[in-house]
């Protein structure tokens, strides 16, 4: 009996193999790094 907690498992239900994870995971980090990268540019004009 397998338990529902085991990290095979949940990768099987979180609906893929760790490649597309992989491009979820970059599809949603680069925008937010990028925003945050922008942000700090912006921002340390402030404190000039």
């Amino acid at each position: 009996m397998a338990d529902a907690d085991s990290p095979s498992s949940n990768t099987a239900e979180a609906g893929g193999s760790p490649v597309v994870m992989a491009v979820a995971w970059l599809w949603v980090a680069v925008p937010f790094l990028y925003g945050l990268y922008q942000l700090a540019e912006k921002s340390s004009k402030l404190f000039e």
